[in-house]
């Protein structure tokens, strides 16, 4: 995504001035993080939402057990896709970055194409 550039008065150009629309400053140029199909966003967001679930209801004002703090991976293999959770407390502002209160706290679930949570890996840190 670019957008073109107003010629200068000495022949250099200008940038353009910001696109805001709808009270958004809508950028020139898009980097994305990653690139996913359709069913491996059902995935992730399917594991993340069962896993947010998950948490004791107390816990729902805590920064660290909220979406902000889940770093998501998502592979796929023999017609699943396997998604990984790993907190990153970090992410809210508190911790030290690669801090982790639980060193070895992951999530991993299976989940069909179609977004539905067939397992959670057993695993228990």
């Amino acid at each position: 995504m670019s957008s073109a550039v107003a010629a200068n008065a000495d022949g250099g150009t200008t940038p353009r001035a910001p696109l805001v629309a709808e009270g958004i400053e809508w950028p020139e140029d898009l980097r994305p993080l990653a690139t996913l199909d359709g069913p491996a966003i059902l995935a992730a967001h399917a594991a993340l939402q069962r896993l947010l679930a998950s948490f004791p209801k107390e816990y729902a004002k805590d920064c660290s057990y909220t979406a902000k703090a889940m770093e998501v991976s998502v592979a796929q293999h023999g017609g699943l896709y396997f998604v990984q959770i790993n907190r990153r407390v970090e992410k809210c502002g508190w911790a030290a970055p690669g801090f982790n209160p639980s060193a070895h706290w992951y999530e991993l679930y299976a989940v069909s194409p179609e977004g539905k949570v067939l397992a959670r890996y057993p695993y228990h840190p």
